[in-house]
Parts: structure tokens; C-alpha cells; sequence
């Protein structure tokens, strides 16, 4: 996840005993567009030259309202991180991308060729690119500003389910059977892995966990690092006070001491550093509490990527869907 979308998180944790995050704290400032900035008269003559044609348009759904947007859009620059991977899994190579989605692993390859924006681009920056499209999220400052440049969509974080998410993305490149394919897809292969996963568990329970600063948060059902995967798809359990406090609360997530781990901690644990600070992981992970889990004891612990696994967009769960699937089934073995 890119550092802007990082820090937002913290912050919200720090003033509100919570996280949205994320990659990830999936969320108001995304992009930071400082009011002083003003396109020149020159890029705004630019502007109003490029998007003079009489394109098909239609009107789209987005949070920041009904929007007119081109009806198969050709240049489209992302600003979100987390959502580029589902223009890639429709066929759409975005034109500029944030540097959190180059430095997705599970996008390797596929952004060939896509000009890394960073992570706080100018108007300027992304006038260049001459886009007919810009996503961004609600709430980013300086919306105002991108819409001079093109149509913007600004997206909900979190607001829809990765399926729900994927169709609407369809609907908006003119894409959408090949959404409800990916979706399909996606569907039989949980339909045939479902089955062999909970029989090969039986009553165990799973955990997600990752140490922080101030202990570890433990994530749920919709916050990536394979959630979506373990608790929704498979529906496996977590242990009554993970699934207490950070799924049947509906947040996806809670943060606990470590001294409170053993009551968090299942039978199975998938975990990684959290990407959104510097604090040395082995605090946690040489502690006594940590080696005496049973899960540690019997080798039933898996490392998540923390660049990579913090996305749940349709190239990443796929990506995951094969490391839990071999992980969850080699615990049987």
C-alpha cells in the first residue's frame, strides 16, 4: 500500500482506537491535492482542447455522484492502489498508476509499460498523461482540481464486496461481461476447493495476525491478507474472541495487547510485519507468548507477503487463493 494511504490509517487508529485502512487505512485523504495548486492556463487550454470531442458517454455511480463518464474509457489514471488490480484482471491497463500498485508483487508484470505516478502527483503530473478517466477514493482533497482534467470516480473504500466491486468496474469500462466471467470463475474454484479445505480442517480454527507497534491487530473478513479467502469463501472459524471482536463486529479488524494473544490465536495462523510502520516484528515474534502458541508449536504458522497481501483486488486474491489453499491443506498432510 503507498505510504499516503499508510499514514491515513494510522492516524485514524492513534485518534480513534480504530484502522481503516487497508493497504489500508483502506479513508478520506487518499491523494493530497493542496488547494494552492492550480492547473496553468496553458494545461487548462490543453484541457479543454483533448476533451472537446463528442465521445460516447454514460452516466456511472460513483460516491461523489452520478458522473459522465467516456463509455469505454482508453486513459485511465488510478490513484487508488488497492483498485488497479481490477482493471487489470478486466484487460484494462490503466495509463499512470500510484507507486503502491507498482510495488504490488502479485502485479508484476502486468503494469509494463504504465508510468508510476507516485504517491502525491500533481494535477500537472497527471495532465500529462492526458487521461480521459482519473479514480481516486471519497473524500480526496482537491477533487475539484482532477476534474478539471477529466471525469473523476471517486470510490467508496471498502463499500462493496470484491464481487459487487468487480461488476461495477466492469459497468464502468465497458468491460462487464467480462466481470461476470472473472466472477464465475472465481466461484467454481472456490465451489471446488471449498469442500477439501473444510473437510481437511474439520473444527480448526484460523487467525490473521500481524504485530505493530503497540501490539497486534488481528483482521477479519474484509480487510485483505487472505480474509475474503479463509473466513468468507471457505468459511472457517476464528477463534471465538477473533470472531467476536473483528468479524461479527462487522469492522474486520481489532487491535490487542500481546498479552491477550493466546485468546486470539487459532489453531492455524497466517501473519506478516504490519507494512504500515517500522517496529521490529521478532518483539512479538521471539516473545515467549508467541512460541508457546500451539500453532507455533506445530508448525502451523504462514508468512503473508506485507507488500502484497494487504490487497483483496481480483489479481491478488487469486495470487492468495493458492498460497492458503496449499497452506490450510498442508496442515494434514
Amino acid at each position: 500500500m503507498h505510504k499516503r494511504f499508510r499514514f491515513y490509517v494510522l492516524m485514524v487508529l492513534t485518534l480513534g482506537l480504530a484502522m481503516l485502512m487497508g493497504a489500508c487505512g483502506q479513508s478520506a485523504s487518499h491523494a493530497g491535492y493542496s488547494g494552492d495548486e492550480q492547473l496553468s492556463e496553458t494545461s487548462a487550454a490543453a484541457f479543454s482542447s483533448d476533451t472537446s470531442s463528442s465521445a460516447e458517454t454514460v452516466i456511472f455511480h460513483a460516491g461523489n455522484g452520478d458522473i459522465k463518464v467516456p463509455k469505454q474509457p482508453k486513459r485511465i489514471v488510478d490513484l487508488t492502489d488497492f483498485y488497479t488490480g481490477y482493471f487489470l484482471a478486466l484487460g484494462v491497463q490503466p495509463v499512470g498508476v500510484s507507486t503502491g500498485a507498482i510495488e504490488n508483487p502479485y502485479l508484476k508484470g502486468k503494469l509494463d509499460g504504465v508510468e508510476d505516478i507516485g504517491t502525491d502527483p500533481s494535477p500537472e503530473k497527471i495532465l500529462e498523461l492526458n487521461p480521459d478517466l482519473i479514480i481516486t477514493y471519497s473524500g480526496t482533497e482537491g477533487i475539484d482540481k482532477l476534474e478539471q482534467i477529466a471525469p473523476v470516480v471517486a470510490i467508496d473504500f471498502g463499500k462493496k464486496n470484491y464481487k459487487d466491486q468487480m461488476i461495477d468496474f466492469g459497468k464502468l469500462t465497458g468491460k462487464e461481461e467480462e466481470a461476470k466471467a472473472w466472477v464465475d470463475q472465481w466461484n467454481q474454484k472456490i465451489n471446488d476447493l471449498k469442500p477439501k479445505v473444510q473437510a481437511a480442517l474439520g473444527d480448526k480454527t484460523v487467525s490473521i495476525l500481524n504485530p505493530y507497534a503497540k501490539g497486534l491487530f488481528v483482521f477479519g473478513h474484509n480487510y485483505g491478507r487472505g480474509g475474503e479467502i479463509i473466513y468468507d469463501e471457505f468459511g472457517l472459524k476464528a477463534p471465538p474472541e477473533a470472531q467476536k471482536a473483528a468479524i461479527d463486529s462487522g469492522t474486520g479488524w481489532a487491535s490487542i495487547s500481546i498479552e491477550k494473544l493466546p485468546e486470539f490465536s487459532g489453531d492455524i495462523i497466517f501473519t506478516c510485519p504490519w507494512s504500515g510502520d517500522t517496529t521490529d516484528p521478532k518483539i512479538v515474534y521471539d516473545s515467549a507468548i508467541w512460541k508457546g502458541l500451539p500453532a507455533v508449536k506445530n508448525g502451523h504458522v504462514f508468512q503473508l507477503n506485507p507488500k502484497g497481501d494487504t490487497y483483496n483486488d481480483p489479481v491478488t486474491l487469486e495470487a492468495q487463493l493458492n498460497f492458503i489453499t496449499d497452506s490450510l491443506l498442508s496442515v494434514t498432510s
